[in-house]
């Protein structure tokens, strides 16, 4: 970390730091499921990112139609991009037409820069322009000096931004964009596959991984609804398994973000100050998230910050 910014600095500033790069495995020995026809994902590990991964740390794949592929997560940086432009060309010689940016966050954004040579579209929402501009910079910088120059990888900005819902036809094959208002940050985009009906909400759906709140905790309770009333069985998280019954799971995370809105509503109204709210809240939920000592505290300063307010 370089001069005057500190992680604990950045992150009681409300610059969010999940998924830079510490310490892990390897993305080569990581392998790409078909969880449904012409969708393939990789698993990314519950851990944070390391030069030994490349930042490979999200859940990241794509999607194949008649005329073209789609890539739903681009990687975590420009050599875990290679990596996965990699499998899709053992997969199929079909043109990328499309990389998906789901939102702000190094682990789902600093791959782009290896489908350039595709000349893509690059699909985000309409909020993700001015958030790479805040941070974007900061971001590629802890990337260089963790892996390189060379692997960290640049800053891409979308080509195509949605502002409320888009369609792309990969032929034959519709995929339904959603803009949603902001939740697990300001610009999360999902997608609904209607050829295998898979929805890919990205970090709106953590599943075993701790969810990391960067943007409003009260507004991810209604994208959640948006989601649920979108009618799919299985999804495809930002992190956990590749694909997932969408009920359960959804329900394990508003779990988690309800004892996070209550127990600090709670300490809020009786005067608990900030810095003990961030160790004793919502310590009920520990044992079932990994990485929940990284992140909890930093969910709590987040939320404190929002519901003080309220």
């Amino acid at each position: 970390m370089n001069g005057s910014v500190t992680r604990r600095g950045a992150l009681l500033g409300g610059l969010c730091l999940c998924c830079l790069p510490r310490a892990g495995f390897s993305a080569e020995s990581l392998s790409m499921d078909e969880v449904a026809p012409g969708v393939f994902v990789r698993r990314g590990p519950d851990a944070e990112a390391t030069p030994e991964n490349a930042d490979g740390i999200a859940n990241i794949g794509f999607i194949v139609g008649r005329d073209g592929v789609l890539v739903t997560e681009s990687g975590g940086s420009l050599a875990d991009g290679q990596w996965l432009r990699a499998e899709i060309a053992k997969r199929t010689d079909k043109p990328i037409r499309y990389v998906l940016l789901t939102h702000v966050h190094p682990d789902h954004v600093f791959g782009a820069a290896a489908f350039r040579g595709d000349s893509p579209t690059f699909v985000g929402h309409a909020a993700l322009r001015g958030a790479l501009d805040a941070r974007g910079e900061f971001y590629r910088k802890r990337l260089a000096e963790i892996l390189g120059e060379d692997k960290a990888g640049e800053v891409v900005y979308p080509t195509l931004e949605v502002k409320d819902g888009a369609e792309i036809d990969l032929g034959g094959r519709i995929l339904r964009l959603t803009a949603h208002g902001s939740a697990h940050t300001t610009c999360d985009l999902s997608m609904l596959d209607t050829g295998s009906g898979l929805l890919f909400p990205a970090d709106l759906l953590f599943v075993g991984r701790i969810p990391s709140l960067d943007g409003s905790l009260l507004g991810w309770f209604k994208e959640i609804e948006r989601l649920k009333q979108m009618g799919a069985a299985r999804a495809v998280p930002g992190h956990g398994p590749t694909s997932v019954t969408f009920a359960p799971t959804i329900a394990d995370l508003t779990r988690y973000l309800s004892a996070l809105r209550d127990e600090t509503r709670k300490a809020v109204a009786s005067g608990v100050p900030i810095e003990i709210a961030v160790r004793t809240v919502a310590l009920g939920e520990k044992d079932k998230w990994a990485l929940f000592d990284t992140y909890n505290g930093r969910n709590v300063t987040q939320a404190y910050q929002e519901l003080e307010w309220e």
